[in-house]
């Protein structure tokens, strides 16, 4: 090879290396695809943007004041006037549904989503959620969408309300009466924190994943039987005479109970196999320690396990798909009459005069759960003592004892590492009135069952 090409293949290598540092730090243009004649690739006012919410995330997240204002007083203006304030408003509300749907892979769903931004900051931030959640369902086909998700998306009334996406940070702010500094940081915290969620248990298929053959819901059987157990709780629930409410509640859980034994029954017959599954149910303050008591006690009593996620305001749940319906039914309705009790219950003032209302309610719901949870446990052990003696316990217990298994295999799974909460109750009179209660909402249902 000659001198000539040798210095060629030289200058050709320097060019080539040249090339990939610059790909690799980001400065080829379009106008330099190649890099050939070493033009700087200068980013575009829509990159620029990105990049300046991005940092404007992550001061947030730093504690950055003086950052985040910088970045704030940056996306207010807009780079170049008019035009560059439509770019932003384009890119931040690409920006949220962006981080939406990367929620939605980390296990979140939209009503949760919309509840973590209300607790966490205010119904403002809420909103943008939900017209962010509904932005991002243009994407998706009705058939493609889980029926719970859709249940979730017309709760919180999610639309499409303004006119064009470019618009959207105007017509908000214009709406909430909100100016452009305030919807800018509105919206900068709202795409924090849902960059910052950790990620949780997926339930039921994501938007899009979702078919006809997708099993969301239990067979006809079961949703026949839930609404007679819905109706029945609903009159336990509506009563003001507490032996009518004992009956309407001792007949729903016998229903349940019912439903629970035969379908273990078939399950031993036909060798069919279902698997544990997941389930979130939201509870909110006031007391929402001892609700959540409630909950556990009412989840264990049907076979399944919970555990608080006391920063967001839900119980996840884990059992299988039946047991799990059953729970939260009773529990819904075991709640809705201890409130009713709570609040016809009169607190005292204490010795120096003050109002007792808040510890009173506090231990009477403490009281209310833990008394429940005494008598439930009561109830399954007598329940598994007569079907120990039955004819059929040598198909059915062995089957009950995998089934309970394999709940424990799957949270433990889930949850790992779980640490314990005490729930203060220091009013004696909230605790006595709680039990007492609780004795009232009797739960005999289960032992009805066995002398059938």
């Amino acid at each position: 090879m000659g001198k000539n090409s040798r210095e060629r293949h030289k200058a050709k290598r320097k060019a080539a290396e040249a090339t990939q540092r610059r790909r690799a730090t980001g400065k080829l243009g379009p106008d330099d695809p190649l890099g050939l004649f070493g033009v700087p690739h200068v980013p575009s006012q829509r990159q620029s943007v990105e990049q300046i919410i991005n940092q404007a995330i992550h001061a947030h997240d730093r504690k950055e004041t003086a950052e985040l204002d910088r970045c704030r007083a940056l996306l207010t203006a807009g780079p170049g006037g008019a035009v560059g304030i439509q770019v932003v408003n384009r890119a931040l509300l690409a920006c949220l549904l962006r981080e939406v749907e990367h929620a939605w892979r980390r296990g979140w769903q939209p009503a949760e989503l919309v509840r973590v931004a209300r607790r966490e900051y205010t119904t403002q931030h809420s909103q943008i959620v939900v017209d962010a959640i509904a932005a991002q369902m243009r994407s998706y086909s009705r058939a493609a969408v889980d029926q719970r998700w859709q249940s979730q998306l017309t709760a919180l009334d999610a639309q499409v309300w303004w006119e064009h996406d470019d618009h959207y940070v105007t017509a908000w702010g214009e709406r909430e009466s909100v100016d452009r500094v305030g919807m800018i940081a509105t919206a900068i915290e709202v795409l924090h924190l849902l960059a910052t969620l950790p990620p949780i248990e997926q339930v039921g298929p994501m938007p899009g994943a979702a078919s006809s053959t997708t099993v969301t819901a239990p067979a006809d059987l079961d949703q026949r039987l839930i609404t007679r157990v819905r109706a029945l709780l609903a009159k336990a629930e509506s009563t003001d005479f507490p032996e009518e409410a004992d009956a309407f509640t001792a007949k729903a859980q016998e229903l349940m109970a019912r439903h629970r034994i035969d379908h273990t029954l078939l399950v031993a017959r036909t060798g069919a196999r279902d698997q544990p599954a997941t389930r979130r149910v939201s509870i909110d303050n006031p007391y929402e320690a001892p609700k959540t008591l409630l909950l556990q006690v009412v989840a264990e009593a049907n076979s399944c396990r919970a555990v608080w996620m006391k920063r967001f305001g839900f119980t996840s749940i884990v059992g299988f798909p039946a047991d799990l319906e059953s729970t939260e039914l009773l529990f819904t309705s075991l709640l809705v009459q201890a409130t009713r009790a709570m609040t016809q219950a009169k607190p005292d003032v204490d010795k120096n005069g003050r109002n007792t209302t808040r510890s009173f309610r506090q231990s009477f719901l403490t009281a209310y759960a833990s008394r429940i949870g005494e008598r439930l446990s009561s109830a399954t052990e007598e329940v598994d003592r007569e079907m120990t003696a039955s004819a059929g316990a040598a198909n059915l217990l062995p089957v009950l004892a995998a089934r309970d298994d394999a709940v424990q295999v799957a949270f433990e799974k889930q949850f790992p590492n779980l640490t314990q909460q005490a729930t203060a109750a220091n009013n004696r009179a909230g605790w006595a009135s709680g039990r007492a209660a609780a004795d009232r909402a009797a739960l005999h249902g289960r032992q009805a069952v066995a002398n059938e």
